[in-house]
């Protein structure tokens, strides 16, 4: 029995999913819920004997899952759940949440980086307004720690850019707006310094980058909609929302 329960908890998956059209998904450790793979991270037992985070969900060795969000991962870690997964083997440790949250922001990074290499990102004040009035952007970046007049300016001009075009529906929540790096984290990204605000046009890099940031996001609040965020907390929202 406890086979068969460890064998559900890891990569082979949950029994009953016999749909072709069903999306791939797994039993999570903390929750107990199947959830599609998508909404998870998938660890592992490293060679040291650590425990550590998958995110491309292609390391080898028995993987087991875990919602995607801090707090199922330290319910899991409470409930000693890897232990059970994994067979008694792997060590984790009380840091590896904190090591989660760091390979997240690190991809997040990364992908503004490529972005960047890929000739997509316009920083500077002056020249962020101003793609915002002649480019397609796509997301509107700010820094953490950016000043408030500066976020209120440039957000603004997000929302002008949005409705300039009243035949677009819902065209008012074209602009994702993302304020979850710091500048420092934005300057190692971008390779240059005192960014404060950037703006990134839409391209798949861009994409691709949103889509780290959401994941970041949804890890420290549980939430993927950014336009229910909690008031004053950091991560992605669109503009024109009620949020800003």
């Amino acid at each position: 029995m406890l086979s068969e329960l460890n064998e559900e908890e890891t990569d082979a998956g949950p029994r009953g999913l016999t749909s072709a059209r069903a999306p791939l998904a797994r039993l999570c450790l903390a929750t107990r819920e199947v959830t599609p793979v998508e909404e998870m991270i998938r660890y592992v037992v490293a060679p040291d004997g650590a425990i550590v985070p998958d995110l491309a969900r292609n390391l080898p060795g028995r993987g087991a899952w875990v919602t995607a969000t801090r707090a199922a991962l330290e319910t899991a870690l409470k409930r000693r759940a890897f232990g059970r997964a994994f067979r008694g083997k792997g060590q984790s440790s009380e840091g590896l949440p904190d090591l989660v949250e760091a390979r997240l922001l690190a991809d997040a990074r990364a992908a503004l980086s490529l972005a960047n290499k890929a000739g997509r990102v316009v920083t500077g004040t002056v020249k962020v307004e101003v793609a915002l009035q002649s480019e397609t952007v796509g997301v509107l970046v700010h820094a953490a720690d950016a000043r408030p007049d500066g976020v209120r300016k440039l957000d603004g001009a997000a929302r002008r850019a949005a409705t300039a075009d009243p035949q677009a529906e819902d065209s008012v929540r074209m602009v994702a707006v993302v304020d979850c790096l710091t500048g420092v984290e934005l300057d190692l990204a971008l390779g240059r310094s005192n960014v404060v605000h950037a703006a990134l046009l839409a391209h798949p890099t861009t994409a691709g980058f949103l889509a780290r940031c959401r994941r970041l996001e949804r890890w420290r609040t549980g939430l993927s909609d950014g336009s229910r965020q909690p008031a004053g907390s950091r991560g992605v929202r669109m503009a024109g929302t009620e949020t800003e």
